[in-house]
């Protein structure tokens, strides 16, 4: 049985497979009760970290046992080299996937803590794993002995005919950067653009601006040239809460200062009571012409976010109705006199 063990193939075969086994081990046992206890607290970075090396313990354990096993015994020294060779890749590769993890895991969690901009924005978060992707490419290199800079250089030269033959889909990218950076377009914020659409900002994507409609729900797919090129109203930016407008009409032979009144009652008992309202917040009412056929006055009230904007101005509608028939109010039709010659004035 010893002699059986002091065989090379036998002991690379040990370690080789120890390594994976002991990897695996490490991943279900350690790195998940670390886990577990990550969960329990309320910070995000060190639950970053962990979810950044998810897996690659028996990455790193198994290239090991590899390693160890290639210096057992005698082997040919270009199947070594080869095999030098192939770890190293695996292993910075590896550690290049953790740090295009943890890059991109940053920037969701620096951006979800920051209310001036978008969160978790699809483009940046692949933007930055893109560049800790492609450091680790010429960290790679170099550790393989190929010279960067011919690389560079090339890369340089075919850049200006990529861009060339990209320039929408590099226009789209700049714009969807101008459109993050800029902070007047967050994820949430209900925009309307002079295109016509509207509705809530979902996502920030390299070519396009994803929108969720409103009333309908749809999605509306706009690229960030489009959007950045539009005139855009953020009903959301500075403030989420809007006033909200309806026109009312009374007879002309109605009591202005009555009129006024009993409109701010109701005005002020709906905000209050409904949904939506900014409770204490005094309603406007500004009287705006003579109409053809009664006084046609505004009526502001402040609403939380525009979403309350219609199910407030359906119970005002209701609420100032039935008010204006207990008090007397008349809201009238219209009304066209006609003067026929040779006869008298109809109405």
């Amino acid at each position: 049985m010893s002699e059986f063990l002091q065989e090379p193939w036998v002991q690379r075969t040990v370690l080789i497979v120890g390594g994976v086994l002991l990897g695996l081990l490490v991943e279900r046992v350690l790195v998940e009760r670390i886990r577990r206890i990550i969960l329990r607290t309320r910070y995000r970075w060190d639950s970053l970290i962990v979810s950044a090396i998810k897996g690659l313990p028996t990455v790193w354990l198994a290239s090991a046992g590899v390693y160890f096993a290639g210096n057992v015994g005698t082997v040919d020294e270009t199947l070594a080299s080869t095999i030098r060779t192939v770890l190293t890749v695996v292993v910075i590769g590896s550690a290049v996937v953790a740090g295009m993890r943890a890059a991109g895991g940053a920037v969701r969690i620096m951006s979800d803590s920051s209310p001036e901009t978008l969160k978790s924005p699809t483009l940046v978060v692949n933007l930055a794993r893109i560049a800790v992707g492609m450091l680790g490419v010429f960290i790679i290199l170099q550790n393989l002995g190929i010279n960067i800079t011919p690389l560079i250089t090339a890369l340089g030269i075919g850049g200006l005919a990529v861009a060339l033959a990209l320039q929408d889909t590099l226009g789209n990218l700049f714009a969807g950067m101008q459109i993050i950076f800029s902070r007047q377009v967050r994820q949430g914020d209900f925009v309307a653009l002079s295109t016509g659409e509207e509705g809530w900002v979902t996502d920030v994507k390299a070519r396009n601006t994803t929108i969720d409609t409103f009333p309908d729900g749809n999605l509306v797919v706009v690229p960030n040239s489009v959007l950045a090129n539009s005139i855009v109203k953020n009903f959301s930016y500075p403030e989420t809460a809007l006033w909200i407008s309806v026109m009312v009409g009374v007879a002309y032979d109605s009591d202005l200062e009555h009129v006024e009144r009993v409109t701010r009652e109701v005005a002020k008992e709906v905000v209050d009571s409904v949904d939506g309202g900014v409770r204490g917040e005094e309603s406007k009412i500004l009287f705006r012409e003579f109409g053809d056929s009664s006084i046609n006055f505004e009526v502001r009230m402040l609403v939380t976010e525009l979403r309350a904007r219609g199910r407030v101005r359906h119970e005002f509608i209701k609420h100032l109705h039935r008010r204006y028939n207990l008090e007397g109010i008349e809201i009238p039709f219209p009304i066209r006199t006609v003067v026929m010659k040779g006869g008298g004035a109809s109405a």
